[in-house]
């Protein structure tokens, strides 16, 4: 192909090539804009985070299972309890250094007012490290997987 020829008998016909350069003016003209801009789009917000330690945990603090069956009997570590005996104990846990790990077991159909109320009394008494121990395995029998 022969761009500017005096040849009469070469006939060319439409140029079919895409020009690129208004494409590529464009393109630049973005990257520029959002090189600028990107910087102004961020909000930094200030958080006091906490101080790791590396120390290592000395003494592990024990752990309470605490057990509600379905009919609301309670038991601590395996022990049957009665509901009045509940606040003591819990008192008598948090006062307890280092402070021991609540480990709540509920049934599955156990009443949620059952649970509620030894949540408030544990926390009324001060224990803190209060957590749900779940079974998936359990779950996944029940289904039939």
């Amino acid at each position: 192909m022969t761009i500017g020829s005096f040849d009469q008998r070469c006939r060319q016909g439409p140029m079919a090539d895409i020009n690129v350069v208004p494409l590529v003016d464009v393109m630049l003209v973005l990257l520029v804009v959002f090189i600028i801009t990107a910087p102004l789009l961020t909000n930094a917000v200030r958080i006091d985070l906490p101080k790791a330690d590396s120390s290592p945990n000395i003494g592990k603090a024990e752990h309470i299972e605490f057990g509600i069956r379905e009919n609301g009997a309670l038991f601590w570590n395996g022990e049957p309890l009665r509901p009045d005996q509940l606040a003591p104990r819990f008192a008598a846990a948090a006062r307890q250094q280092p402070q021991p790990e609540l480990h709540i077991r509920a049934d599955r159909h156990a009443e949620y007012d059952h649970v509620a109320k030894t949540l408030a009394l544990a926390a009324q008494a001060g224990l803190t490290r209060i957590g749900f121990v779940t079974d998936p395995a359990a779950e996944t029998r029940s289904r039939g997987e």
